[in-house]
């Protein structure tokens, strides 16, 4: 899913950063579920988007992608800047692996003498050259993963936004993936990926931003997170104890 967010750009969104939540408030049912939540995120590298369940993670992506609205405070996107999301759970088509590209090739306006070539260029990125004329619903977890995943880049986004994209997986369909978005992030394109995984991120992320209870706690570089986080719950999070 893609699309292009167009916002005049405030001085305090800086050329390091592509959009910036400003106290972005959000409830349900009375409920709150985030509160004044302020975080950049930025124009190159990855972000990950760490916490408990239920700590606001994958909401914030949904706010981010333009999928729910924010009921308080604003976020305000770099002029121009294109969006992609992919889901946890992947939407395929009921078709081929390859008309799945044509198709989002298509949607992204890429010219017709182009897009065969485009295709192939994505199929090899997912290491599934040899499945192009697979149904794409009956390709195993993984593949279905990868292939969700180098659709979004279809419209060539500035960001892209991963929701536990390896949730379940096996360690194997794990370490596909992982390379799949480290060639990504190191094509320049900004990475946000909420995680439950720890060490998933320790691997992976440039930048942390750590939730608790619908709060933002920290944000911080992932070296200096991992290595010495400031908040105590941060810590605790860290060492594998429960959050109250």
């Amino acid at each position: 899913m893609a699309s292009t967010q167009q916002s005049s750009s405030p001085p305090q969104l800086d050329s390091a950063s592509l959009a910036i939540f400003e106290d972005v408030g959000l409830s349900f049912q009375g409920i709150a579920r985030l509160e004044h939540v302020s975080f950049r995120l930025p124009a190159r590298g990855l972000l990950a988007m760490l916490g408990a369940n239920g700590a606001g993670k994958s909401l914030c992506l949904r706010l981010a992608a333009g999928l729910e609205p924010p009921q308080h405070g604003r976020i305000v996107w770099r002029q121009g800047t294109r969006i992609a999301w992919v889901a946890q759970k992947p939407i395929l088509l009921r078709r081929t692996v390859w008309a799945n590209l044509i198709f989002a090739l298509k949607l992204a306006k890429i010219p017709a003498s182009q897009r065969a070539n485009r295709a192939h260029e994505l199929l090899a990125l997912a290491d599934l050259d040899d499945r192009a004329r697979q149904p794409a619903r009956s390709l195993s977890g993984g593949e279905q993963q990868r292939l969700a995943l180098v659709r979004a880049l279809a419209s060539e986004p500035h960001i892209l936004m991963l929701d536990e994209p390896t949730a379940s997986m096996d360690p194997a369909n794990t370490r596909a993936i992982e390379r799949l978005i480290g060639t990504v992030k190191n094509q320049g394109r900004s990475i946000v990926l909420v995680t439950h995984d720890r060490d998933q991120a320790r691997r992976l992320a440039d930048h942390v931003v750590f939730l608790h209870k619908g709060r933002v706690v920290e944000q911080a570089t992932a070296a200096d997170f991992f290595k010495a986080a400031h908040s105590q719950l941060a810590q605790d999070y860290l060492a594998g104890n429960l959050l109250d």
